[in-house]
């Protein structure tokens, strides 16, 4: 019997919706197991794109927590809105993980071009020591690609010991070009969302090897607190 053309257009779809599902999985999988070859993944795909290294003058403040929606950057208190984004900060753990995750802020108020520093806060409240792998996403997606932060907690394996806990420094940078792309023109909100997922039957050696979260944030903030610039990255294609 010979298939009908909608008949075959059906087929042609579902393969097609098959593929994508395919590939999401692939990505999410690499994300979660292995940055490297998450970017091989990305650049092979165009999912992603190389990744995008700037350096800034480093304009934040040291030490502490910052006032409530001011995130710890220098902007000052006035200026012009169309100069400003509003970014939300969220935090999960995904199921069998035993964590408290959170953003000490869940907004800041961003000024285009500069730098802004915030805070996550981790701790482990189980008996024993756990290993975890953290991931982000940036929305809306169209907003990514001018969204610029430093290489900190997510794409590693990170530990706590039982009931250790990690303040952990992120600064970010927004290009102001993402107002003066039409595509972007109209974002005032962007949400950066972080999930940790816990890593499970690892060798006590992959176990030795984890980045101790807490030392390395701390390590991480003390080399903050001492650059005159900052390094960050980016591996969203630019359209």
């Amino acid at each position: 019997m010979t298939d009908r053309p909608e008949d075959r257009t059906a087929k042609g779809k579902r393969r097609t919706l098959i593929a994508m599902g395919c590939a999401f999985a692939v990505m999410v999988g690499l994300v979660i197991y292995s940055p490297t070859l998450y970017r091989m993944f990305c650049a092979v795909t165009g999912v992603g794109g190389t990744v995008r290294q700037i350096s800034v003058p480093n304009k934040t403040a040291d030490g502490g927590a910052a006032p409530e929606g001011q995130g710890g950057s220098t902007t000052d208190a006035v200026a012009d809105a169309s100069d400003m984004v509003e970014v939300y900060f969220d935090a999960n753990v995904a199921k069998g993980l035993p964590w408290e995750f959170y953003p000490e802020e869940r907004k800041v108020t961003a000024k285009l071009g500069e730098p802004v520093k915030t805070y996550y806060y981790a701790k482990n409240n189980s008996d024993e020591t756990i290993v975890a792998r953290a991931v982000f996403n940036v929305t809306p997606y169209k907003s990514a690609q001018y969204f610029f932060k430093i290489e900190c907690f997510c794409f590693t394996n990170e530990k706590l010991a039982p009931g250790e806990s990690a303040r952990m420094p992120l600064v970010l940078y927004i290009d102001d070009q993402i107002h003066k792309d039409p595509n972007t023109a109209e974002v005032k909100d962007i949400t950066l969302s972080y999930t940790f997922y816990r890593q499970s039957d690892l060798t006590d050696q992959e176990i030795a090897d984890a980045r101790e979260l807490k030392a390395g944030s701390d390590q991480k903030e003390d080399e903050l607190s001492k650059s005159e610039n900052i390094d960050l990255e980016n591996d969203v294609r630019r359209h």
